[in-house]
């Protein structure tokens, strides 16, 4: 019997959720549905009627990281002001908030990249999430260009650097969050990113 309609999405975030936690505990090596069932307090038939298999469960944490890490950073830049700059260093630091918060996120984007260097499916899901995060970023950047804040560049070879540095960073502090704060991270990076940017002195 499928679950009741009200019920479905509930229990389905529910089940994503339990995967995130058995990903960072264990790896997707370790994943086995059973262990996602239990984690969750579910039953393998209702898991199995959500997901077919370890791939798509492992899809389904990867949007779900992903589509948390898109509120975070309209959340903080809806808080600040509107400007290029500011809309930048905020999607900085909600990345880096999100690596020391949240570090089983961080882990699930590792243990998917881990996996996609064999599957060419995941390969493809990878590419589309990288170029629709290379536009936002891009479209922040082509703002600040129009409005000479920033110096003439091409906006999407221009997100590709500082996405770039963003994950490099991210994943540090996933993996040793003593090795500085996120105070300390967003000022290095945006500091970064701000020069990578500043126009040219006449």
């Amino acid at each position: 019997m499928s679950p009741k309609r009200g019920v479905a999405p509930l229990r389905r975030a529910a089940i994503v959720r339990a995967t995130i936690r058995c990903l960072a505990r264990d790896g997707y090596s370790e994943l086995t549905m059973k262990k996602v069932a239990r984690e969750a307090k579910v039953s393998q038939g209702i898991l199995h009627y959500y997901f077919a298999d370890k791939r798509a469960i492992l899809v389904a944490a990867l949007e779900t990281v992903a589509a948390d890490l898109d509120r975070r950073v309209a959340a903080a830049q809806s808080r600040g002001p509107k400007d290029p700059r500011a809309r930048l260093l905020a999607l900085v630091e909600a990345c880096f908030r999100l690596a020391i918060e949240e570090r089983a996120f961080w882990l699930v984007f590792v243990e998917f990249w881990g996996e996609m260097m064999h599957d060419r499916r995941l390969r493809e899901i990878n590419a589309a999430l990288y170029d629709r995060t290379r536009r936002l970023i891009g479209a922040v950047v082509a703002q600040g260009v129009r409005a000479g804040i920033f110096r003439r560049t091409e906006a999407l070879p221009a997100a590709a650097v500082i996405l770039g540095l963003v994950d490099g960073v991210s994943l540090q502090l996933t993996f040793d969050p003593t090795a500085f704060s996120v105070p300390e991270a967003t000022r290095f990076c945006g500091d970064a990113v701000m020069r990578y940017l500043a126009r040219e002195a006449p």
